[in-house]
């Protein structure tokens, strides 16, 4: 799933393709796919591309004042060509193409989703609040206003729950999900299951200086490389997350995974966990 250093870069990536073009016109392929029926999608079509930002994972595409915003989910991808086709791609086929967007110089891109469960989700609003998850979003981590203090706070008012399902609360920070949360807390020397409101004053500050530098790290691996290079980038900028079995770059112990329905989570023992193993199983307890 593209989270806030891969959404950061391909805002980045179209502010210098597509801004200042106009949109020629718009595919549907999917129907699923929009959220949000008025105004039509066709109303973007003569517009400018006026500037793109970023809300958490959203990508937001302000064209003349509408706002079309993306969010990718677990499967989805912007996938950018300077010599678009002009063929539109076949509603309702089995290909993975749920829209596509054509500027006005031949260039733009295709939204597409993989696999079985269609999460991608596109809106056009007049406003990015009217957005449910933007609208619900926490602080930014990477703002200024998100200092170490406002950490403690939300920490605090987190009570048992565990620290990690805190990093990956949309609505608590925005951005990070379950492979950068994975990376902040082997950083930060924290057991993912350590409960929000135990963490000392220091394992705070360690975990803010994770926050901080993973992401940022994160971000200037990111920013640059071509739309299409950016998951690979992710993957290869991963020290534990996605990498059960391999050794931790930090100390060479294994790193270790936990299992659930529908994700998994990767920690190293001796960073983390005081080089206990969790127990592979939803119930699993923290480990001090």
């Amino acid at each position: 799933m593209p989270e806030l250093p891969e959404v950061e870069a391909l805002a980045r990536f179209l502010t210098e393709r597509a801004v200042g073009h106009v949109v020629a016109r718009v595919d549907v392929a999917a129907i699923n796919v929009l959220k949000t029926y008025s105004p039509p999608i066709t109303s973007l079509g003569g517009l400018a591309v006026e500037s793109v930002t970023r809300h958490g994972k959203f990508l937001d595409i302000d064209v003349s004042g509408l706002h079309l915003v993306i969010h990718l989910a677990r499967a989805g991808w912007l996938r950018w060509s300077d010599t678009l086709g002009a063929t539109p791609p076949k509603p309702g086929g089995k290909g993975p193409i749920a829209l596509r967007l054509h500027l006005d110089d031949g260039s733009g891109f295709d939204l597409t989703e993989a696999g079985t469960q269609k999460r991608l989700a596109v809106y056009l609003v007049s406003d990015p609040l009217e957005v449910p998850g933007i609208r619900t979003l926490g602080p930014e981590p990477l703002a200024e206003e998100f200092t170490v203090d406002v950490l403690a706070g939300i920490l605090a008012r987190a009570g048992r729950q565990q620290v990690k399902g805190v990093l990956r609360d949309q609505s608590v920070i925005a951005g990070i999900g379950n492979a950068y949360s994975d990376e902040v807390l082997h950083a930060a020397r924290l057991s993912p299951f350590k409960p929000a409101s135990g963490l000392s004053a220091d394992e705070v500050a360690r975990l803010y200086a994770a926050v901080e530098t993973t992401l940022e790290d994160a971000v200037g691996r990111s920013v640059g490389l071509a739309a299409g290079k950016l998951k690979a980038e992710k993957k290869i900028g991963m020290r534990v997350h996605g990498r059960t079995g391999e050794a931790c770059p930090v100390c060479g112990d294994t790193v270790r995974e936990v299992s659930f329905a529908d994700r998994s989570l990767q920690y190293c023992p001796t960073c983390q966990t005081g080089g206990q193993v969790l127990a592979d199983r939803r119930l699993s307890r923290l480990l001090k």
